[in-house]
């Protein structure tokens, strides 16, 4: 490390303390002290997954230059033999304070307002240690279908962790999607917004961390904040003041959290598979 920031800041760093710290289930992660700075460090295989912290600076690239929410300021990134790193300014997170929802929800609809004539990104990244395949398509039903479902379903059916009735339900929901989700302009989401994957600052403003992002359909990073237990209520009655959400966007949020449950069948194994079976045997 002191070799990455003295490259970096041209100027000699010395490290005086570094600790392990909470970095999901994905990465190893550290807090780095500093003769200069105090810095957030996450590492893993280069030989496994392949350009994940290029991937993951581009995403915060994207959402910084929306100039609507904060991100974690991005130092750099890079290898060393088989080890990635990603090197972030560290966040002294703090409990939220009063207003901290409405901003929140406030910035988040900001940021769902930056769009693109078309649904998807220019490069693919990933969705926890998963590629996330982000080919671009004109219209929600064809990018949720295609670049989201079909390429989850057939991981997890080639793993044998979803039954052939399953994939009977899925086609026959393929085939409303269209009907079901509001037509919208693309909007630019988070792409992975759970409970986890924010902080707030020593301002009392959120900070979004550990993107997946592309240009979707925004009730994706709402269903995606009620999947683990949601977010304060106070968040969703201001994101509908500032940017309305179609009616019956509440039962619309089950459908979105497909995609992430069956990213979690795959990452964790079939004891997700009972949530996604419970969504889509209505179809």
């Amino acid at each position: 490390m002191e070799q990455v920031l003295g490259r970096h800041y041209n100027a000699s760093v010395n490290v005086l303390n570094f600790n392990s710290v909470g970095g999901g289930s994905i990465n190893d992660a550290y807090k780095v002290e500093t003769d200069s700075d105090m810095f957030f460090v996450k590492t893993n295989s280069r030989s496994r997954f392949p350009a994940m912290f290029e991937k993951e600076a581009r995403g915060l690239k994207i959402l910084e230059q929306a100039e609507c929410i904060k991100v974690p300021e991005l130092v750099c990134f890079g290898d060393v033999e088989d080890d990635s790193f990603l090197v972030l300014k560290y966040i002294e997170g703090i409990y939220e304070t009063s207003g901290f929802w409405d901003g929140f929800a406030r910035k988040l609809a900001d940021l769902h307002k930056c769009t693109t004539n078309q649904f998807g990104l220019d490069h693919d990244n990933y969705i926890g240690s998963l590629v996330q395949y982000n080919d671009k398509k004109d219209s929600w039903a064809d990018f949720f279908v295609e670049q989201r479902l079909e390429v989850q379903l057939k991981m997890a059916m080639d793993s044998s962790l979803v039954d052939k009735r399953v994939i009977a339900h899925f086609n026959n929901f393929y085939k409303r999607v269209d009907e079901i989700f509001p037509h919208e302009p693309p909007a630019l989401v988070h792409g992975d917004l759970w409970s986890g994957n924010f902080m707030v600052d020593e301002n009392s403003d959120a900070v979004i961390i550990d993107p997946a992002v592309y240009y979707g359909h925004r009730e994706m990073d709402l269903a995606m904040s009620l999947l683990f237990g949601g977010f304060s209520r106070q968040f969703y009655d201001s994101y509908n003041n500032y940017y309305p959400l179609g009616n019956g966007w509440r039962k619309r949020m089950e459908y979105c959290n497909l995609y992430p449950l069956l990213v979690h069948v795959n990452l964790f194994g079939g004891s997700y598979a009972n949530s996604v079976k419970s969504i889509i045997s209505r179809f």
